[in-house]
């Protein structure tokens, strides 16, 4: 086993142990249909426009996180403290939650990632009731891109029969991400408690696997939409450009988990990145093209509706959310 994969295996054990116990996938899908509705009191949708494009950001629900303590590798516990008192964010544990956008091009109905389908617990996997209430046919979405293959973006792709929320959409997914997540030797190498990651993917993916688009480099996967390498965070993490007219929206992924932490400070290093230092370096990369394009922004992680601008500030960046503009005549 090379370096490159030892960190991969040791990185993916760190996420496995950090978010704690995984409940069997059988268990997962059961989960999505119960309790989440009186968890969740307000459906997260929200409508917005880049050029000619209609984006929804549609929030799959979350998680409570693991202990904040634990979260960064190579930061003082009382600075990740005070950088999240500063954005009025708790300071004791780390929610993450859960953002699907969908995109309407004129051409495509384009759905980004596909949420956590409860892999996480019952308070995640809201997808299809949003989708619903933001009145989306699942039958009409004809293209699926995936960032990468992390159970919390690809586990949405299956209801609780089994069968595809998409039931017409091509999925396209990064090569890198499919011969690592879906290859048997590898999954047999990582620890126990990985393992459901390397499961759930076989699961969601595997028999579909060889209808799927492999994207590979930078390139156009549909008019208007850009495949970007991000790798670190995942083996083959992958971003996407949007671009209609003179407007640009950056789709980061997990580049920036929580932008209070990592945006304003790129080079601190989350416990979720695989590869940590090559993350660091893909996210000062994009950040950097986010600030000189001035380009939206929209995290799979960021607080709802997970989308904003970046700015340079110091040695790191600045967050700063979108108004709400109404559109008057």
């Amino acid at each position: 086993m090379n370096r490159r994969e030892h960190l991969k295996l040791t990185g993916l054990t760190a996420i496995a142990a950090v978010t704690g116990t995984i409940p069997p996938a059988s268990t997962a899908r059961a989960q999505t249909s119960t309790g989440a509705t009186s968890l969740l009191v307000n459906l997260g949708v929200y409508r917005y426009r880049v050029g000619d494009f209609t984006v929804t950001a549609i929030q799959d629900g979350g998680f409570a996180g693991p202990p904040l303590e634990r979260v960064i590798t190579n930061a003082e516990f009382p600075a990740v403290q005070a950088a999240l008192a500063d954005a009025f964010q708790p300071t004791d544990r780390f929610p993450i939650t859960f953002t699907t956008l969908v995109v309407e091009t004129g051409q495509h109905t384009v759905a980004i990632d596909a949420g956590a389908a409860g892999f996480f617990g019952p308070t995640a996997g809201r997808l299809p009731a949003g989708l619903a209430a933001a009145g989306i046919d699942t039958a009409k979405v004809d293209v699926v891109l995936l960032t990468h293959l992390h159970p919390d973006h690809i586990t949405g792709l299956r209801t609780a029969s089994g069968d595809l929320l998409f039931p017409n959409a091509t999925i396209h997914a990064p090569e890198v991400e499919l011969g690592y997540w879906l290859d048997e030797a590898t999954a047999g190498r990582a620890a126990d408690a990985a393992k459901p990651f390397f499961q759930n993917a076989v699961r969601v993916l595997g028999p579909v696997s060889g209808a799927i688009i492999r994207i590979s480099g930078e390139k156009e996967v549909i008019p208007g939409i850009t495949a970007i390498p991000a790798h670190g965070h995942a083996p083959g993490h992958t971003v996407y450009q949007i671009a209609s007219g003179n407007d640009g929206l950056l789709v980061i992924g997990d580049v920036a988990n929580n932008p209070a932490l990592f945006v304003r400070y790129p080079d601190w290093q989350p416990i979720f990145d695989m590869d940590r230092p090559m993350a660091v370096e893909t996210r000062r990369r994009l950040l950097d093209r986010a600030a000189t394009e001035r380009l939206h922004v929209a995290g799979y992680h960021f607080p709802f509706p997970a989308h904003g601008y970046v700015r340079r500030d110091g040695s790191g960046f600045a967050y700063v959310p979108a108004p709400w503009l109404p559109q008057y005549g």
